[in-house]
């Protein structure tokens, strides 16, 4: 449920984040939204008769208990504003063309009590392979179809090996251009860790260096590059090899990291946009097979949404983060990965489902490169009523995310009934609301599931999410049973 722009082509590129400007509006009135042409992932037409059924059921009784209950507590209610009033990020970038690097933190809150770096990958005791997908495992001469040598006068060596900042192995390149151009490119996907690495992990006065127009690293790299000459490129990566490695031993790359309290998304969209590439990418076309006249229709949320979501609704460390409905497992990956949050998914489909697994295995690996310590994902299969492990985590959740976009209105009634086993203040993300708009707590409605959840409507725009380019609402509901007290303490004073 997360985060390609076109998931259907290989090696593709996430949208460069945008600021966002974030209005908030509380619900009132009933509107009929356009469904997109590209609808997200819902349940199968079959479940749908069986959840009606269900959550008549049970949303009655469990919701005259929780009544019941908590109306002999009377106690004050206070609303109190689910968001904070400010409209925008600060998109302030540094122009000194000594750095020209971007910020070390994301827009938004710092976040407490994270420890960014793995003590482990910056270890001496780290050295050594594990598995993981190396760039020739996708992109090879070997398939003379796809790829041709970036430099054909130079076949002595077509073949390099890549340092990232951790103390782990180094990962191998083939130097080898797509025939298409839309396939994965090794030498971009070269150049671009290269710079987030020099921006995200070096002392100012060492990425400046690397980054001097005339005679910097990145630069030189650049015109080996623009000029096929493939041995001085080849000799450049192993100046960059000795330089990181050099950092790395010094400790400046540690001392850059353990002053940093947030990633920044560039960082993050370079790590899943690698792990993605390297798994999803060549078995994408899985994604394209659904059975027809049934609600399984897939659909991703992109980063720059997702960490707005998660700044939002103030997602943290120490916070367990669930999606509904996780599609190949990105959003699951991007918390633990953005927040350092215990994140957990479930999905129906088997195809994406295994895609998910792949994604998570090569996720670990990708962090490990990159010498980050992350949040326990856990990845679980089938319908997420029916999931006993979904639901022991669900009531332990603070931040529930759900794209019901193509949900009938059954199912999300279905869905709301399972929303009274919330935490108070758990606060749960969706495409559609689970709130009626213009809807009051009456005596008529009092057992109504959505008496406890206070809604706000917000704006994502453009570039947001995977079948529109347009504009689009979402909810953030907020489980709230003051109101519900209130209205019952009032009824049983009369």
């Amino acid at each position: 449920m997360s985060f390609f722009s076109q998931p259907q082509i290989k090696g593709s590129r996430p949208i460069p984040p945008a600021p966002t400007s974030i209005r908030k509006e509380v619900v009132r009135s009933t509107s009929s939204a356009k469904k997109p042409s590209f609808l997200a992932r819902s349940r199968p037409e079959s479940v749908v008769p069986q959840a009606r059924r269900r959550g008549q059921r049970v949303a009655e009784s469990r919701t005259r208990d929780t009544v019941q209950k908590q109306s002999r507590k009377r106690t004050k209610s206070e609303h109190t504003p689910l968001l904070s009033d400010s409209d925008s990020q600060n998109s302030d970038t540094a122009t000194d063309p000594a750095r020209k690097r971007a910020k070390a933190v994301n827009d938004g809150p710092a976040l407490e009590k994270r420890q960014l770096r793995s003590k482990l990958a910056f270890s001496e005791e780290d050295i050594g392979s594990f598995p993981m997908v190396h760039a020739t495992g996708v992109a090879t001469i070997d398939k003379p179809a796809e790829y041709r040598l970036a430099f054909p006068q130079e076949v002595a060596q077509r073949t390099v090996s890549l340092q990232y900042p951790s103390a782990s192995q180094q990962e191998t390149f083939e130097l080898v251009d797509p025939l298409r151009s839309d396939d994965f490119k090794p030498l971009d996907d070269i150049k671009e860790t290269l710079e987030v690495i020099v921006d995200h992990y070096l002392p100012s006065a060492d990425a400046a260096a690397f980054r001097d127009d005339s005679h910097g690293l990145l630069r030189r790299l650049k015109r080996a590059r623009d000029k096929k000459d493939g041995p001085a490129y080849v000799s450049l990566i192993g100046d960059w090899n000795a330089a990181i490695t050099k950092s790395r031993l010094n400790g400046s790359i540690a001392g850059v990291l353990d002053e940093t309290t947030r990633l920044n998304l560039t960082l993050i969209e370079r790590i899943l946009t690698q792990t993605y590439v390297r798994t999803v990418s060549p078995r994408v076309s899985s994604l394209r097979h659904y059975e027809n006249g049934t609600d399984n229709v897939y659909g991703e949320l992109l980063p720059k949404f997702v960490s707005e979501i998660f700044r939002k609704t103030q997602l943290g460390p120490n916070h367990i983060f669930i999606d509904l409905g996780s599609g190949v497992g990105n959003v699951v990956l991007q918390a633990a990965l953005e927040v350092g949050c215990e994140s957990w998914g479930c999905e129906i489909m088997e195809n994406a489902s295994v895609l998910a697994d792949l994604q998570q295995q090569e996720f670990k690996a990708r962090c490990r490169l990159w010498g980050l310590a992350v949040g326990d994902i856990n990845l679980q299969r089938g319908d997420f009523f029916e999931n006993q492990t979904i639901n022991r985590i669900l009531p332990k959740a603070d931040v529930i995310l759900v794209n019901n976009q193509a949900f009938t209105p059954e199912l999300n009634d279905h869905l709301t009934s399972k929303f009274l086993d919330l935490k108070e203040g758990c606060k749960v993300v969706s495409l559609k609301s689970f709130v009626p708009k213009g809807h009051k707590i009456t005596s008529r409605n009092l057992n109504a599931a959505c008496n406890v959840l206070d809604v706000v409507k917000e704006k994502y725009f453009s570039a947001s999410v995977s079948w529109t380019d347009g504009h689009g609402d979402y909810y953030i509901s907020k489980k709230d049973s003051s109101k519900l007290r209130a209205f019952s303490n009032r009824d049983d004073a009369k």
